[in-house]
């Protein structure tokens, strides 16, 4: 130091805390590595559903962990579909049939590569924009209420750096623009993508709010002020935006935290 530096204004120092406090934990499960180092081993050895894979030994091994943390993550991606666990006979990559039945859909889904990705997020903007649009029309003054609340409730999240906080916000957001369009299918079906989508990130992204999250506030007002003035057209474009900026940080994040 050569002692020219000027001191630390609070302002810089409350924002310094703030931006540490929404870096990523370093610290991450062995079992939550390793789930994401089998999910790469099937695809890179592309498995196909149904097919045999190593033993939980022969995972350990190959991974250079013990059985236990092999057998931890097993049973989460047992738990989300990915993998069959069936006494005496192995482990299986999970069937795939029917990933959209009512009874498995939201049970399956993890990356194991990009175009799942990218083929969730088109499956989501066709709804969200289509929401969004009929909210604009349909929407009543307590809906509205609830969909400036949900915002709010990010951006409360985004700024103590509670990532709970911002997901529950983000959820009853996107939710409540659902729920205003007064169409039952499109409740459903926000709902059951979102799902899919928290499952997406259950291994890789959790943990961290991403560098879009101050962006996604912008454009969160935007998609409310569209809705609130009753222009449907502004909404759907408002609507679109987002879902492609949070495609975007989300490839990005897929790639640097499970893809390398």
């Amino acid at each position: 130091m050569d002692g020219t530096s000027e001191p630390t204004t609070a302002a810089e120092q409350a924002r310094g805390e703030r931006e540490a406090a929404l870096e990523p934990a370093t610290y991450r499960p062995g079992y939550e590595v390793a789930a994401e180092q089998i999910l790469r081993l099937i695809a890179e050895s592309e498995l196909a559903p149904g097919d045999r894979m190593p033993t939980e030994n022969e995972l350990a091994a190959r991974l250079g962990t013990s059985r236990t943390v092999v057998r931890e993550a097993v049973k989460i991606l047992s738990a989300l579909g990915r993998i069959s666990a069936q006494k005496g006979r192995g482990l299986f990559v999970a069937d795939d049939e029917g990933m959209l039945g009512s009874a498995r859909w939201g049970g399956f889904f993890l990356p194991t590569d990009l175009d799942h990705v990218y083929m969730l997020f088109e499956f989501r903007r066709v709804q969200e924009v289509a929401a969004s649009r009929l909210a604009a029309d349909r929407a009543t003054p307590a809906e509205l209420r609830v969909i400036r609340s949900a915002a709010q409730l990010c951006d409360e999240g985004y700024r103590t750096g509670e990532t709970a906080l911002f997901d529950r916000g983000d959820d009853e957001f996107h939710l409540g623009i659902a729920a205003a369009a007064h169409n039952p299918f499109l409740i459903t079906a926000v709902r059951e993508a979102r799902r899919l989508q928290r499952q997406s990130s259950t291994i890789g992204l959790r943990g961290t709010l991403g560098g879009h999250a101050e962006g996604a506030l912008a454009e969160h007002d935007a998609i409310y002020q569209a809705i609130r003035d009753g222009d449907a057209e502004r909404a759907a474009e408002a609507a679109a935006a987002h879902l492609d900026n949070t495609l975007e940080d989300y490839r990005r994040e897929i790639q640097r935290r499970v893809f390398g």
